[in-house]
């Protein structure tokens, strides 16, 4: 039996795990099978709304709604009720910030994305003011609107009469995660997990604890903040009506940190990277915060019985985004999958940078104000060479990451990486990938590795998969793709896109 927020549960025989895997484009649910096969899967895509150039936001409801569509639609495409699940996992989009009413849970105003650029210039008056050295100190971020504190912030300053109800108790924050435990629940629980409000520019990393001073800083009222839980701990049970059985929600973690587990890169050094709608690579250094001189991110990578374990980050705002806006943009791709056998198509005599600063440019150079450029066009360039350059851009940039955290990592050389997301189902894109790093990529069997590390999180806790050792052995590699240019050419290919990017830079 499992004793759950005060409920005694039964009768758990199975190891069946539900996933909710909330992302940027679209909600997913994934169910899977004490062997980690996936039995059943439903994804719904959701609006993208621009109010202003810059700015993302997302229809709190709308994403909710494809939440408990999705569920129910795996669990009908598994052929299982909700009495065949043991638990819940959540892994969802970070940073993306909400603020809703306690007693009704209306937000108050649209989701603020983690891709939407409107603090820019409040993040520059705290850098001009002296603060950023001290939240990098204590929360391991950089001042960059990429973050929820300062959207936070915004929300209090521009919905009448939000920062006095605030200030009252009466509004909450949380990341998508808390949001939806807070509606799965009906509004019982106000909890996220470590690895989320590691990337609020609130919470004290070292100390684990929100921090006084920064909400005094960003004048965000403690009040709204969420109780904070390990990744594999008791978030709450959700209400009978929606599934038809109250489900134990039992893993949480952001998405990149479930992508770093579902990998099982559980010791120090080990390095994962996810290509989605950005692209987010992640090393693990163990109990080791690691402080950057590099611009990379200092973050926790999990916690787990209390114990916690740091990693350095690099973000990526743009990765298959770029081939959403060949496709949506310009129209010159139908599907994304044409992508890979248009660049293999390319002409090898073009050279064609695309910088995809449409939302500005994340590390190494965090500059908000950068715009995307294409440079190197011809009359002869045509669409193959425009999709070739896309998919070079998220391979550039991973470069970019790669070098930075090995310099602050200390430990330089030879790196294994592993790959998830939806461009990795690309061989052109990663044989490109070893080529311009000079490093193995790695491609797991199960490329569903966010889903599959919330799912782990919630089996573990529920004692129905196994322990960290046991998943790490169950980890299968699909293919390998060693690196197979010359250091000439991958030396002259990447000093054009250092040139590129210098010319994009705002600064």
């Amino acid at each position: 039996m499992l004793n759950v927020s005060g409920k005694i549960w039964e009768n758990i025989v199975s190891g069946y795990i539900l996933a909710i895997d909330q992302g940027t484009t679209s909600s997913r649910a994934i169910i899977f099978d004490d062997r980690q096969n996936i039995c059943g899967l439903a994804q719904q895509e959701f609006t993208q709304h621009f109010p202003k150039s810059g700015w993302v936001e997302h229809d709190p409801e709308e994403i909710w709604q494809s939440v408990v569509d999705t569920c129910k639609g795996a669990l009908a495409n598994a052929s299982l009720d909700a009495s065949d699940i043991t638990a819940i996992g959540i892994t969802n989009q970070r940073e993306t910030t909400l603020v809703w009413d306690r007693a009704g849970s209306e937000t108050i105003h649209n989701a603020i994305v983690w891709q939407d650029r409107r603090t820019a210039e409040f993040c520059n008056e705290l850098k001009n003011s002296g603060h950023e050295s001290t939240f990098s100190a204590k929360t391991g971020l950089l001042l960059d609107p990429y973050f929820s504190g300062t959207k936070i912030n915004w929300i209090l300053d521009n919905v009448e009469g939000a920062r006095e109800r605030a200030k009252k108790g009466e509004l909450a924050f949380g990341t998508i995660d808390s949001y939806l435990i807070w509606r799965l629940t009906g509004g019982k629980r106000h909890v996220t997990d470590a690895t989320n409000a590691s990337r609020t520019l609130l919470y004290n990393i070292a100390e684990n604890r929100w921090d006084e001073e920064l909400l005094d800083i960003l004048d965000v009222p403690v009040l709204m903040m969420p109780e904070v839980l390990d990744c594999a701990d008791e978030f709450g049970v959700t209400e009978k009506s929606l599934f038809g059985k109250e489900i134990p929600v039992l893993g949480v973690a952001g998405d990149q940190q479930a992508a770093t587990i579902g990998n099982a890169c559980f010791e120090p050094g080990m390095m994962k990277s996810t290509y989605g709608t950005g692209c987010f690579a992640i090393l693990n250094t163990g109990e080791n915060l690691v402080p950057s001189n590099n611009r990379m991110l200092t973050t926790i990578c999990y916690r787990l019985n209390g114990k916690t374990t740091y990693a350095l980050e690099g973000s990526i705002f743009i990765a298959g985004a770029a081939v959403q806006w060949l496709r949506d943009g310009l129209g010159i791709v139908g599907d994304a999958r044409e992508t890979g056998a248009m660049a293999d198509r390319a002409d090898v005599e073009q050279d064609v940078y695309l910088v995809p600063a449409f939302t500005g440019l994340g590390a190494p150079h965090w500059d908000a104000d950068a715009r995307g450029a294409l440079f190197g066009l011809t009359r002869a360039t045509g669409p193959n060479e425009l999709a070739k350059a896309a998919l070079e851009a998220v391979c550039y940039q991973t470069r970019d990451l790669l070098e930075a955290m090995q310099k602050d990592w200390g430990k330089a050389g030879n790196t294994v990486l592993r790959v998830d997301g939806g461009m990795v189902a690309s061989d052109w894109t990663m044989q490109f990938l070893a080529d311009i790093l000079n490093a193995p990529v790695d491609r797991p069997t199960i490329l569903e590795t966010t889903a599959l590390g919330a799912a782990w999180l919630a089996g573990s806790k529920a004692d129905v998969w196994p322990d960290m050792q046991g998943f790490a052995k169950t980890w299968k590699l699909e293919r390998n793709f060693s690196p197979a240019m010359n250091e000439e050419k991958r030396a002259q290919k990447y000093a054009g896109w250092h040139n590129a990017v210098q010319r994009t830079l705002s600064r």
